[in-house]
């Protein structure tokens, strides 16, 4: 049975209990400040990216299985580029 969504928001919100089970691991590992949306913003943007058609099990086990240290990296990478452009629009 193949599942489609009308959209990337049906999608993020089908995929929110995995997201909400991963930010609870990152809270135990002291990532207080990360989200579910910093969570799907990452994978959104690094891991699938380039992928198609990818099976709702797939995504799930990416978001259980990613990196909470790359999970940072990238939401402080997100956050110094946001300062550094305010700074200079400033």
């Amino acid at each position: 049975m193949d599942i489609e969504f009308g959209s990337v928001q049906e999608l993020y919100e089908r995929l929110k209990p995995a997201l909400k089970s991963k930010v609870l691991e990152l809270k135990r590992d002291g990532y207080d400040y990360l989200t579910g949306e910093d969570v799907w913003n990452y994978l959104k943007e690094k891991k699938w990216k380039s992928s198609n058609n990818l099976a709702l099990c797939e995504m799930v086990s990416d978001i259980f299985n990613s990196d909470n240290a790359l999970i940072d990296a990238y939401f402080k990478g997100k956050l110094n580029y946001k300062k550094r452009r305010v700074y200079f629009e400033d």
